[in-house]
């Protein structure tokens, strides 16, 4: 399992932002075209180990978590919410600051009450920062967060609490798959 993830990783582009270096994929960056095998790929993954049993909503962060959670979503039949770089100033949203190795700025979420129980999933951990950030949103908002999942992992970051991956990458140059966990 994950043959088409460790392949389109190990075969990816690089750029350079400023001392990072960033690597672009279908899964990260939806550049050059997310290949619909690829992505049920990762999906079907989530599935095997995220803890579903009793969850109320999946939770994902724009832009890259959409995709993914939308897949989620549609197969559970479990309703999604996104927390999003714009405000909308709805009842209950909460607004965090967020900060990564490459950017910071606020995110707003909505659509989660006091007591929702959810499962966050995202594209990639690299900095862990954006996830600190949904982590103190969801607790602001009273939200019981049973499970998270990545895709991809860069390197060992600490989010705060425990979380599972599909993949465990290193990048330099390029991308290494390190490490598998299915």
């Amino acid at each position: 399992m994950l043959e088409r993830l460790v392949h389109s990783l190990e075969t990816c582009p690089m750029v350079q932002r400023g001392e990072y270096n960033y690597f672009i994929h279908p899964i990260t960056d939806g550049v050059p075209i997310v290949d619909p095998a690829l992505l049920r790929e990762v999906c079907t993954g989530m599935l095997r180990v995220l803890d579903l049993n009793g969850v109320d909503k999946i939770v994902v962060v724009e832009a890259m978590g959409i995709h993914i959670g939308s897949v989620l979503s549609t197969m559970t039949d479990i309703p999604m919410t996104i927390m999003r770089k714009r405000q909308y100033q709805l009842p209950g949203e909460v607004a965090v600051h967020q900060m990564t190795g490459y950017s910071k700025g606020e995110l707003y979420l909505n659509g989660i009450v006091k007591g929702d129980r959810v499962v966050i999933v995202d594209d990639v951990v690299s900095t862990g920062g954006t996830m600190r950030a949904l982590l103190q949103a969801l607790a602001i908002a009273g939200a019981e967060v049973q499970d998270v999942c990545f895709a991809i992992q860069r390197g060992n970051p600490d989010i705060g609490r425990p979380y599972k991956s599909l993949v465990r990458i290193e990048v330099d140059k390029k991308v290494r798959v390190v490490e598998r966990y299915l």
